[in-house]
Order: structure tokens, then sequence, then C-alpha cells
């Protein structure tokens, strides 16, 4: 089988390695990939989000199976392009694809359908916006409508800070035309943790869950990032709580959806706040999660291959997961100045040094190939560790670190120690 992966982050690294592990893979191809991806894949020199380069270059090399890394060419249809030319591709169409295109008709959709979230009101004003949460109690959370690449959702404490919300997205326009419309819907309180499933329009199959860390330094301080670290699986989720989420958010979402004739295929992922052991969807993905995927493909002992194309096809009811039953810690290694401007071309060092180390994976995110590897994105690279408990994997995967060396290098330091409170641990 012939396999290509589009995108170019750690997510996309941890994806065409698992994939390359797969014995029904025999060529592996990734565009645009990274300095990592080329270790496992052919790197093809085609931008995630151009799409004719891409069916194109899956026309002319026969590619059996397209998985599609990041959001932004899902919104902009590329499911749809390829399956009018016969091919198979992983991931929902354009349409479906505005559960994450789109927080308003997510919310809209979650309100039709009675799946738990918390009240929100939609707006395309920044005046009427904030003569709204003048009225309002803190905290508030205020939201850009499009994709932000995981930044365009602001917690606000007062309302000083939600005008400050509005203002950046709507008045000096941060986000682009993401910020053309907004959201603003009550703070939950709780706790945070991702469910993530494998849909084929009728049977789910969710992964392990994974807990990600938002906030760019220790302690949840600081701007939201796209993903600082992650673990799984979460302790705060047993089997109890997982199948009260499958039948209040997936089992309706999925069954409304078909209600309308609406197919829903691929991966789903659901951002979810647990308040008094009660599921609330704070967002959806319609892709991997980035870092969670780092944190749970590691864990993976089925063949990813072979799910992707059940789910295709539509026989993922043929499909039982199996999975290493230790936890697994992912810790993201970014660049001085990220989730702002950030540092570019700086030579990484100590990577043949974590080679040979036993269950710990190094996953490249913005990193390219030259002499040797140098830093090409925010996030640079991940550091995931297997362990029996959380503490093990942890302890893994920041001494790996620790043999790890580029200019302004910085992470969190407490990835995982939410876990360390459960007993579960």
């Amino acid at each position: 089988m012939r396999v290509l992966v589009i995108g170019s982050g750690g997510r996309e690294h941890c994806l065409a390695w698992k994939l390359a592990q797969s014995p029904s893979v025999d060529k592996l191809y990734c565009a645009p990939g990274n300095g990592g991806t080329g270790l496992v894949a052919e790197n093809i020199d085609i931008a995630a989000t151009d799409i004719d380069k891409l069916l194109e270059f899956a026309l002319s090399q026969k590619i059996d199976l397209t998985v599609v890394g990041p959001e932004l060419p899902l919104v902009e249809g590329i499911v749809d392009r390829f399956k009018a030319k016969g091919l198979k591709i992983f991931g929902p169409v354009k349409d479906l694809a505005r559960l994450e295109g789109s927080k308003i008709f997510a919310k809209e959709l979650l309100q039709k359908y009675g799946i738990p979230t918390a009240d929100f009101k939609v707006f395309d004003s920044a005046e009427a916006a904030k003569t709204y949460i003048q009225k309002k109690q803190a905290p508030l959370v205020v939201k850009a409508d499009g994709l932000a690449a995981g930044k365009g959702v602001i917690v606000c404490l007062t309302i000083k800070e939600a005008v400050e919300a509005i203002d950046l997205i709507m008045v000096r326009k941060e986000f682009g035309a993401a910020g053309r419309q907004i959201i603003i819907e009550d703070c939950l309180k709780g706790e945070e943790v991702s469910i993530i499933a494998f849909i084929d329009g009728e049977t789910i199959v969710p992964l392990v869950a994974s807990q990600d860390h938002k906030r760019i330094f220790d302690a949840d301080q600081g701007p939201n990032t796209g993903g600082m670290g992650a673990y799984s699986p979460a302790p705060l989720i047993g089997q109890k709580l997982l199948t009260i989420i499958i039948d209040k958010i997936f089992k309706p979402l999925i069954e409304g959806l078909n209600s309308e004739e609406r197919i829903y295929q691929g991966i789903l992922y659901a951002g979810l706040m647990i308040e008094n052991d009660q599921p609330y969807v704070l967002e959806f993905n319609v892709r991997f999660g980035d870092p969670e995927t780092q944190a749970i493909l590691p864990k993976l002992k089925s063949d990813l291959a072979e799910v992707m194309l059940k789910t295709v096809d539509r026989k993922l009811k043929e499909v039982v997961l199996e999975w290493d039953q230790r936890f697994c810690l992912s810790v993201v290694l970014a660049s001085g100045g990220y989730p702002g401007d950030y540092q570019k071309n700086k030579e990484i060092k100590g990577l043949d040094k974590l080679g040979g180390l036993k269950d710990v994976f190094v996953f490249h995110a913005g990193t390219k190939k030259d002499t040797g590897f140098f830093t090409s994105g925010g996030r640079v690279l991940n550091i995931s560790a297997l362990g029996d408990t959380i503490k093990e994997a942890q302890n893994k995967a920041y001494k790996a670190i620790g043999d790890i060396q580029f200019e302004n290098m910085f992470y969190r330091k407490d990835i995982g120690d939410k876990a360390l409170k459960s007993a579960a641990a």
C-alpha cells in the first residue's frame, strides 16, 4: 500500500512513524514533512494547503490512502476533491470539517442535538459584544469563530479582560477573518480532558483518553498555545465516565448528523470539561490532536494503516484496538518567543544521544534537515516516553530532554503533574 501523510508537524511525524510500522505499507510519503518525517518517509515539497498539487501527486503516484494531519486542508475541502477522483482519504468532508472550522457551527449543532456544552451567544459586532458582557459575571470565554491555530480561545477572569479579548479579535483583527464573528460563553469549571475517536459514520471507536496542556507556562499560566505537552491515559477518565461521554456526546452527534444524511468519517476530537463527573464539550477538532497524538500512538499496538482503511471503507465495526497498558507522556520543546514571533535556524544538538534510549521517542515538529537538524517552527520537538506509572514516564521524558540543546529552548516542567494527584497514577 502506498500512503501519503499531509502536514509538517509533530503530529504528522508521529503518524508517519506509526504508519511506517504497518506490514501493509510499502511506500510512505509526507508532504511537506519536516526533518523528522524524512527519517521514516519520503518528504515531498508540496504545501499542506496546495490541494491541486497534492491531488495531482496522489493520482500520479497511485496513492492508496491519504492521511490528512492539519485542519486547514480538511476545512478547505481536500476530502471532497480526493473522493471525487476515486481516491481513499482519511478525514471528514468539507461540510462536517466545519465542526472545527466554525465554532458557531459546532455550538449550534450541540444545541440542536441536546449535547451538553456551556451557554453561549454569538456576535458580529464588537460594540454589541461589549454591551452584552457588562451584564454578565466573569469569568467568561471569548472565542474567535474560525481557525486560529489553537490560539483563538481566550479565558477572561474579569470583564476588563473580556473587553480586551473582544478588541484583540474583532477590532485589531489578530486572527484575521477568523474573528469576523465571536462566541462569548460561560466559563465552565472543572478539569479538561481530550477524547479522540475513530468514526466511520456509524461505529465509534475511542482511543485512550489524554490530557493536553495549552498554556505556555507552568501551572497553566500565560497565553494559550497549540499545546505544550500531553499524557495518556488520563486517570480522570475511567470506563464509567468514558461510557457517559460516548453516550451523551459522540452518539447523539453522529446520530443527529446521520438523520440529516451527513456522514462523518475520520477522527473526531472532543475537548471536554469534566465538572461533577459530567462531560461538557468545549470544542471539536476534526483531526488528530497535537500534541495528544504523540502521547497516544506510542501506546497503540494495532495496525494504524488498517484501522484507517476500515474507517474509510465503513468497516470500523471489525476493529478492536489493542493498547500497551503503560502510561505515555510527551513534552514540547519550543523556540524562544513562541507563541508569538519565534526564532528560527537554531542548531539542535544532542539528538544522537536519544537514539538508543528504550521507550523514549523523538517526534520532530518545527525542524529542518541540513548539515544537521535546525529549528524552523515555534514548537520544535516532542519528547515522548512510556512508563509503568506517570511518574516513570515523566522522569524518562525529562531525563532525555536534558540531552537536547538549542538556543533559547524552553519547555514546561510540569507536564503530568495533574495526573500525579490521582491515586491511579
